[in-house]
């Protein structure tokens, strides 16, 4: 028999960036059309799902390296019906989307910084280009797919170099700036993978 008409010796095909890998991507927004203007959720951008939960329905393009035009599809979470965390997840992906789409550290709360922290609306989030780690989830039908947690920001030491930036001449890491008011950490819940209501 040849490799045509037995295929037990065949490499499965799982497809998947392998977790952890740093790479730069492009976010578009699949609009859903739901709008609460008092949320400042307009231009049709958020999805409201079956469950009432709403999100922005997101594709990340890699835009470079060895994975370039890879798209990883993960949903960015504005409400749930159960409670603040979902939503609380979503703040803090954007957060880390901003800082890192404006070489912004985390710990910069200079009035520069927090400016740059601010949208006019979700439009300013369709096409954003950032430095994102790669993490591997599951479906809905429990096989492993890619997904986007966490944006790296120029507090992480291959940074610059992911972003194309070292080899431009006068760039520096951002300054860690001394800190200026204490605080109050907000307790981090474990999320191993999207909750059953987000599915």
């Amino acid at each position: 028999m040849g490799s045509w008409n037995d295929f037990n010796d065949a490499q499965s095909n799982t497809n998947l960036i392998p977790k952890g890998t740093l790479a730069k991507v492009r976010l578009t927004i699949r609009p859903g059309g739901f709008d609460d203007a008092s949320q400042g959720w307009t231009g049709g951008y958020a999805t409201r799902g079956s469950t009432g939960a709403v999100y922005l329905n997101g594709e990340f393009t890699v835009t470079e390296g060895q994975y370039a035009r890879r798209k990883i599809f993960t949903l960015i979470g504005l409400y749930s019906p159960k409670g603040p965390d979902w939503a609380n997840m979503g703040r803090s992906m954007i957060r880390g989307m901003l800082n890192s789409a404006r070489g912004i550290s985390d710990k910069d709360q200079s009035p520069q910084a927090q400016a740059a922290r601010r949208i006019n609306g979700l439009g300013d989030l369709d096409g954003i280009e950032f430095l994102a780690r790669i993490d591997v989830g599951t479906d809905a039908s429990g096989d492993d797919k890619n997904e986007i947690r966490s944006a790296v920001t120029p507090d992480h030491r291959d940074y610059a170099g992911a972003m194309g930036l070292a080899a431009q001449p006068g760039y520096h890491p951002p300054a860690q700036p001394a800190p200026q008011q204490p605080v109050q950490a907000q307790p981090a819940s474990p999320v191993p993978g999207r909750p059953s209501w987000a599915q």
